[in-house]
């Protein structure tokens, strides 16, 4: 072959290395063109965009403008009639300082044991007994338990207040056993006020623990328990093992609803107590209530509600965080 039949090839340029590389660098990969969608994939995502845009509009009018106007609210002195006086922060300010508003803070706190840790460590106990095996009457069982969902807040309220009554029912049953000692006007009582309120919350509260726990039970792979008996495992550290790990997710979204549904305890306290005896069992929403429509200063009652709603939107950031990282 003569040297004018070689074919050279044009040769090709090497790549340069990344800077900082010191001559070792990586190679730099050549960037990916952009990708431009097509008009027919356009008009598909204007067209997606309009059928959206009526439920936008709806939700921001409902819920966006209400917000935006009790913000601006909560910086005025205002009881709804006269002028509106510029009070800048020192709503929110008065929310920390108020004794009856910090008295209610700690109200929510104990809700918060009753609405949510006590319904929910019930409805795992529930899950272990009905979602595994047939349990005898499990059936009713789960019909009594889920009972308050169907029910309004105000029938439930209306039923326990007669319960809680000086001649209801539980009193009558301990007069029959013969501690009559221990009757008295539950929601009347100083004392016991607020822990009868939460019996309520736990009350309603437990039946929808109890069907996200179940129905996230009946997902779990029976393998899984096999396995853990073949190894020797009992029913206790089935439950640690393998239930409980497996209900993370259903135990977050338990939790953000429990704990939400504590901090905006109105219909059930307003209902059975009225925030009594005395000051008893008030919470920040029934002060808002009071603030807003019985007493007016609708700028107090404007930041009550942006704070709660505020401390709401924390707890289920915080929560769902939590159970993100837990799952990583």
């Amino acid at each position: 072959m003569t040297s004018s039949q070689v074919v050279q090839r044009p040769a090709t340029p090497a790549a340069a290395p990344e800077a900082g590389g010191g001559g070792r660098g990586r190679v730099k990969r050549p960037r990916a063109p952009r990708r431009t969608l097509s008009p027919r994939a356009r008009r598909r995502r204007w067209l997606g965009l309009a059928f959206a845009a009526p439920a936008l509009l709806f939700y921001g009018f409902v819920v966006i403008v209400p917000i935006l106007q009790s913000v601006n609210y909560s910086f005025y002195s205002w009881d709804g009639v006269s002028a509106a006086r510029w009070v800048g922060v020192n709503n929110y300010v008065s929310f920390f300082t108020d004794p009856a508003l910090l008295e209610s803070l700690w109200h929510v706190l104990v809700l918060v044991v009753f609405f949510a840790l006590l319904p929910i460590a019930l409805g795992l106990l529930s899950a272990a007994l009905l979602g595994r095996g047939k349990l005898r009457g499990g059936g009713v069982y789960r019909w009594l338990l889920f009972l308050p969902q169907v029910l309004t807040s105000v029938v439930v309220a209306v039923i326990w207040k007669r319960i809680y009554g000086p001649d209801g029912p539980l009193n009558s049953a301990l007069r029959a056993v013969g501690l009559g000692d221990l009757a008295k006007n539950w929601l009347g009582d100083f004392t016991w006020a607020l822990p009868a309120l939460g019996v309520i919350g736990t009350w309603t509260a437990l039946g929808l623990c109890m069907v996200l726990f179940v129905a996230g039970v009946a997902a779990i792979p029976t393998e899984l328990y096999e396995q853990a008996r073949i190894d020797g495992a009992g029913p206790i550290r089935e439950f640690f093992s393998i239930t409980l790990p497996s209900l993370k997710g259903q135990v977050a979204v338990a939790l953000t609803l429990t704990v939400t549904g504590a901090l905006r305890a109105f219909d059930l306290v307003w209902i059975t107590t009225q925030g009594g005896p005395g000051t008893s069992t008030t919470t920040p929403a029934l002060l808002l209530y009071r603030k807003a429509f019985l007493n007016p200063d609708v700028g107090m009652a404007a930041a009550i509600g942006i704070i709660i709603a505020v401390v709401c939107l924390g707890v289920a950031l915080i929560i769902t965080r939590l159970s993100e990282e837990k799952d990583a």
